[in-house]
């Protein structure tokens, strides 16, 4: 399956108009697209499928309680599908049923360990800030937001391992898509391993294996790399991880972009 891949798109404030890539079968949406929500109307009209993957973005200054239903039925009402800690099954043209495991994922500020994480959360301050954000009525600060990261994590542990319940629900390939990245090999070069790293990468290294396509976003640094598996589950020999993140034209961040990426599954 040839999957378009977009994130970061930040539409709320950059003027950028996304394409359907030709011979894309799917189109990604891995968060960060608009965090007013109105630019999801441009991909309603897609000639393709489109799921999306909420990013830390699209909940700010709400509260997540009543923002994710809403943004759920706002994406049902444009034919999008919106997947939090779901999973769905596509076929492509081939006939090949390809699984897509998606979660935001959130920060559970692990990345450089549990002697690093108070640290982490400490530098976490800004982006919590930003995002101005409540969980169950109480502020959305760091610790709530590792209490969801985690939430997700063991969901996404769960799934990953799951086998199909019968014949006919079988797949023949796993893209796993979360908007946070899963390693500190998608660090952001400008900034490198710092405790704020910790609020845009997560440790999933020991999950990646059963993935064959991991895509991520949040980073406004564009990646694409392969880790091996020398005896990885199911006969995976390797998951590649990539991220098309577009960031801000401000900062320079958005230069050179292909907004017409595509990948093959």
């Amino acid at each position: 399956m040839r999957l378009q891949l977009l994130s970061d798109l930040h539409l709320e404030t950059e003027v950028f108009e996304p394409q359907p890539a030709p011979g894309a079968e799917l189109l990604v949406l891995a968060g960060d697209v608009d965090s007013t929500w109105r630019e999801l109307d441009r991909f309603g009209s897609w000639p393709v499928p489109v799921i999306f993957v909420p990013g830390n973005h699209e909940f700010d200054q709400r509260e997540l309680d009543d923002a994710t239903p809403a943004l759920r039925a706002r994406c049902e009402s444009l034919g999008i599908t919106m997947l939090e800690r779901q999973c769905c099954i596509r076929t492509d043209v081939q006939g090949r049923r390809i699984r897509f495991v998606a979660t935001t994922r959130w920060s559970d500020f692990e990345l450089f360990g549990s002697a690093q994480q108070a640290r982490a959360m400490r530098a976490a301050t800004y982006f919590v800030d930003v995002m101005r954000s409540t969980h169950h009525g109480a502020p959305f600060d760091a610790a709530a937001v590792r209490a969801l990261a985690l939430a997700c994590r063991d969901w996404l542990a769960v799934e990953l391992v799951r086998t199909p319940a019968s014949p006919d629900e079988a797949w023949d390939a796993t893209v796993v898509i979360t908007h946070y990245a899963p390693s500190v090999r998608s660090a952001d070069p400008r900034y490198g391993k710092q405790p704020g790293t910790a609020s845009f990468c997560n440790a999933d290294d020991e999950l990646l294996p059963h993935a064959d396509l991991w895509i991520h976003g949040h980073l406004h640094s564009r990646h694409d790399y392969r880790i091996a598996h020398p005896s990885g589950p199911n006969g995976k020999s390797e998951t590649r991880v990539i991220c098309n993140a577009r960031g801000h034209s401000r900062k320079g961040e958005a230069d050179h972009y292909n907004g017409l990426l595509t990948v093959e599954v």
